[in-house]
């Protein structure tokens, strides 16, 4: 995977458009209005399948389901035929660029046009539209408000764009090139995914078991007489969740900092946040003086629990009013409960105390006492947390170093295009 093995082209000359640089003598630059035709041809009528532009290309959109953005009335779509280009310019961030297998209609805040240039090809044109979202060049050429994601290209700023375009035969030769080479990436990436999908499986099971079986497997086991739990340890108990965790609605002290319940890393400063995910969150503006104080090993019911289980508090601090804080007895050792309350079988007992997604509620302590849960002795509860943590660590090392080889073939991928399609690399 090293592009600066491939070969290059022994004579290079200035492109004169800024975002290129060098490109091969034998090779050209155009505008775009010279090359492609904006079409804007609205429907006028409903029935044509509404097509949506993802990162994945273009796809027919399921408007009878009801998810994503949906229109009240698609007869003011434009129309997309087979072969057209269509094209998100509102979002040079997220958005995408493809040409559509369907006919169809799509937004009437999309670009949609065709290529007249005989000395073009599609699939070569295609190319480098697509690196000019993934290497973020047509961001350069944007207007709006990037930082809320409103980005986009506008028609005098498309038109104007340079592309470079190889003599008819490399590009063929290139988009051949890449054809075999990003099936092989994508395959490599698949499999890498793949093999994540499968540790996070095993990860999951490794908690699910300890946690509900112990650690000795020769252990005699009972019937614990509720759903969800069903057989257990014969010395575990089985308890009432308000007996073991008591809701706390103390308001947040002077010195509280914010923190935020995230699904990934628990409850933690917002701050800390902010750095692991490298962005920005919105802060809390209304309710300040209602905030709630939370401790160090509290447990949080947010408004995301009901799909993700309870959050763990690693900080103290203050949260907002919205959420239910739980203070943990000292029955509870907060490492094996806070396994616990995120396994797959006790979201699901939690899910079906209420309605939460049909009807908009949240979750409540009312919906976490009704699920009652079992529990070790205080001492085999943390010798279940360390040997999960043991394990889960090693699964953990396995997916990041799966992670970042899927990471290095992506960019490699992206890296290979953009050298072929702009002369950096020479396809024989």
């Amino acid at each position: 995977m090293n592009i600066a093995a491939q070969p290059t082209y022994d004579e290079l000359a200035d492109s004169q458009v800024d975002w290129l640089g060098e490109i091969p003598t034998t090779w050209q630059t155009r505008k775009l209005k010279y090359v492609v035709k904006i079409m804007k041809r609205i429907a006028g009528c409903e029935g044509p399948s509404v097509l949506s532009i993802t990162q994945q290309g273009i796809k027919v959109k399921d408007v009878d389901s009801g998810e994503g953005q949906l229109a009240q009335d698609y007869s003011g779509y434009q129309i997309v035929d087979r072969g057209d280009f269509a094209m998100n310019h509102m979002d040079l961030l997220t958005g995408y660029v493809d040409i559509s297998k369907f006919d169809g209609v799509v937004s009437p805040d999309y670009r949609v046009f065709r290529n007249f240039s005989s000395d073009i090809l599609d699939e070569y044109l295609l190319l480098i539209f697509q690196i000019g979202y993934s290497q973020k060049i047509f961001f350069r050429y944007g207007q709006g408000v990037s930082l809320l994601g409103r980005w986009r290209l506008p028609a005098d700023n498309f038109n104007e764009f340079s592309i470079p375009i190889p003599p008819l035969d490399q590009q063929r030769k290139i988009v051949d090139f890449l054809r075999a080479k990003v099936a092989t990436i994508d395959e490599a990436v698949r499999i890498k995914e793949e093999q994540i999908r499968l540790l996070a499986e095993r990860r999951q099971i490794l908690i699910q078991e300890a946690v509900t079986r112990g650690l000795n497997p020769d252990a005699p086991m009972k019937d614990s007489r509720i759903d969800w739990i069903g057989q257990i340890p014969a010395h575990w108990e089985v308890h009432r969740s308000k007996f073991l965790f008591t809701q706390s609605k103390e308001l947040a002290r002077k010195d509280d900092i914010q923190l935020s319940a995230t699904q990934s890393y628990g409850v933690i400063p917002q701050e800390k946040f902010e750095e692991l995910v490298g962005r920005r969150v919105v802060k809390i503006s209304t309710n300040l003086d209602k905030r709630k104080h939370v401790e160090l090993n509290d447990f949080v019911i947010s408004m995301r629990s009901f799909q993700g289980g309870l959050e763990r508090a690693y900080s103290t601090g203050c949260i907002r009013s919205s959420y239910v804080i739980l203070r943990p007895s000292s029955q509870v050792n907060p490492d094996f409960f806070g396994y616990l309350l995120k396994t797959l079988r006790y979201i699901h007992a939690l899910q079906i105390t209420g309605n939460f997604i049909r009807d908009g509620q949240d979750l409540t302590f009312e919906n976490f006492a009704g699920v009652d849960l079992f529990v070790p002795p205080y001492e085999e509860q943390a010798e279940i947390a360390v040997h999960i943590k043991s394990g889960c660590d090693a699964i953990d090392r396995a997916i990041s170093l799966k992670e970042s080889q899927s990471s290095a073939l992506r960019e490699y991928k992206t890296s290979l295009i953009n050298a072929a399609v702009t002369g950096k690399i020479k396809v024989v």
